[in-house]
């Protein structure tokens, strides 16, 4: 039975691997062939309804998967944070399939085939050569400077404010993953898709979360298995600063990615701002990627296991005070992965899970929130205890993640 007011969500099977795009579509806007007959009738249901209502669809990308609605419609905005219960000050990115989308759709002028990158700042143009399609989210202003508008040489961008935050700039990206492409292709709308979850939880890794989260909240989730990055995508500003690369947010590109291929220093800006703060991209406000849990991050330099077994202990005796009965999470990486927890003074009744996080850092990064999911939403733990790593590299995007989740609350010795 469907509670009253609530939507009666399907699950649809799509297969990427039967998705062909060709080398230069990202550019062109060029339809993709699709092999499987069931995975387009799938895909072309589902951008049928973001194209012509304010419904929602939740479907993956390479990052995380995402819950969408246009970009250009109120409604489906104000849908996309009531299904998260997401503050409505916290700005969207937009997806979009092609560059041409960008001129033709969002900007509402010709695209250019001959200078495809006219009307985008020049400072993007050799990232987005080398890194669109892909994990990679940028800021553009609202008002563009161009040739054809009508208005002193300014074009508006046709977005929702409730898309960009009453912003001067929006964020938008191209994503790699086929399905997502395809998706945002035949809908011919920029797409606003944050993480497909309840705000505040851990981001969705697979079509299954998202069911966890979202059951009779959006109408459609694409099931097309699990998502290869992990985390969600960099947020980068060269628009803003002319002489400078803000990293705003840390993601599925490094910070050492995006400077060797700007050939230039990148800014870490990726700090949370107080309440009446505004921001200009997802991540810099209010609490995120949390389980239900109680959580505790160890800084990477926490090596004494020694002392990292009595904090445990001193955790787990306060809560006790609180619980007589636990179910104790630990996540390691290289220290606490192997950590022997029969020295802790645990209840006859207690429980202590001890997962690995991967064996290096790609790994960890996408195993994040697989297993902070997987520890809160089914074997519903008490407290976590989790493994920091050197903010360097995918360690700068996984503390970034990890300090959220644990609210700060960060052990250092």
């Amino acid at each position: 039975m469907i509670a009253a007011n609530s939507i009666e969500t399907l699950m649809l099977k799509v297969d990427p691997e039967s998705i062909v795009f060709s080398q230069t579509a990202h550019i062109t806007g060029e339809e993709p062939k699709i092999i499987d007959q069931n995975t387009k009738a799938n895909l072309l249901k589902a951008a049928k309804l973001l194209a012509e209502t304010s419904e929602t669809v939740a479907f993956p990308t390479e990052t995380v998967y995402g819950l969408g609605g246009s970009s250009m419609n109120d409604d489906a905005v104000r849908n996309i944070y009531k299904a998260k219960n997401r503050p409505s000050d916290n700005p969207l990115i937009s997806h979009i399939s092609s560059v041409k989308q960008i001129d033709e759709v969002i900007y509402g002028i010709p695209h250019d085939p001959s200078n495809p990158l006219k009307n985008i700042p020049k400072n993007y143009h050799q990232l987005i050569n080398k890194l669109w399609p892909g994990p990679l989210t940028i800021l553009l202003p609202i008002e563009m400077i161009s040739s054809v508008a009508k208005v002193g040489g300014l074009h508006e961008a046709k977005l929702s404010k409730l898309t960009t935050g009453n912003q001067t700039t929006f964020a938008v990206r191209m994503p790699s993953n086929n399905i997502a492409r395809a998706l945002i292709h035949y809908a011919n709308t920029p797409v606003a898709a944050p993480s497909a979850n309840t705000s505040t939880k851990p981001s969705p890794t697979s079509a299954r979360h998202v069911y966890f989260d979202l059951a009779n909240k959006t109408s459609i989730i694409l099931d097309g298995g699990d998502c290869a990055i992990g985390v969600e995508s960099t947020v980068i500003d060269c628009f803003t600063d002319k002489d400078k690369v803000l990293l705003l947010r840390p993601g599925g590109f490094t910070k050492e990615d995006i400077e060797k291929i700007a050939e230039r220093e990148v800014v870490v800006e990726c700090v949370l701002k107080k309440d009446n703060q505004g921001v200009r991209t997802p991540g810099m406000k209010y609490k995120h990627y949390a389980p239900s849990c109680k959580v505790v991050l160890f800084s990477p330099e926490n090596k004494n296991i020694r002392r990292v077994l009595a904090e445990m202990q001193k955790r787990i005796n306060l809560l006790r005070k609180e619980k007589p009965i636990l179910k104790v999470g630990i996540l390691g990486y290289k220290h606490l992965k192997d950590i022997d927890t029969e020295t802790l003074t645990l209840g006859s009744s207690d429980k202590i899970l001890l997962k690995s996080l991967g064996g290096d850092l790609k790994e960890m990064q996408k195993n994040i929130f697989k297993e902070l999911r997987e520890l809160d939403d089914i074997e519903h733990i008490d407290l976590l205890f989790i493994e920091g790593v050197a903010e360097e590299k995918e360690g700068l995007a996984i503390m970034n993640r990890l300090s959220k989740s644990a609210g700060s609350d960060i052990v250092n010795f």
